[in-house]
């Protein structure tokens, strides 16, 4: 599993608006005034996998072969320190609007990509808002994947 987050990690890292890119060890969880991610940043989670035995293969440690399919999480999160009210000057919403062109390029860089030579191609599922009261926009969307002989 390490490897797919790794290859994720360095997939979504391309996108140069991003500061941060890392494996979701809970950096958003801490309602500080510091938390430790800077912005904007993608954080990266193994969700979810369930796992299905398709037989042995004596050859391969461990012999019992399993497929296992899930979800990645990707969660992308700026903080938000422009207005976008319809009076605001025009680079300040862009600037408080940007982290949806971030999300768009994330999802440009890894849907249909295929992370290690034994998945599947990561495919959106879905995409949420957080709402927070801290100021930090947070977005969550949601990868299916494959994987065999693990």
């Amino acid at each position: 599993m390490q490897d797919i987050i790794q290859a994720i990690q360095d997939k979504v890292a391309e996108v140069s608006a991003l500061k941060y890119v890392d494996e979701d060890w809970g950096q958003l969880d801490d309602y500080s005034p510091a938390p430790p991610a800077q912005f904007p940043c993608a954080l990266i989670d193994i969700a979810s996998l369930v796992f299905e035995n398709i037989g042995r293969d004596n050859s391969a440690t461990p012999i019992n072969r399993q497929m296992a399919e899930g979800s990645i999480t990707i969660t992308i999160a700026n903080l938000k320190l422009s207005n976008t009210s319809k009076i605001a000057p025009q680079g300040q919403k862009d600037n408080a609007w940007s982290v949806f062109g971030i999300l768009e390029d994330v999802h440009k860089k890894v849907h249909g990509w295929k992370p290690t030579a034994n998945t599947g191609a990561l495919i959106r599922k879905s995409h949420k808002r957080v709402r927070r009261d801290d100021g930090i926009q947070e977005y969550q969307i949601v990868y299916e994947i494959s994987s065999t002989n693990i």
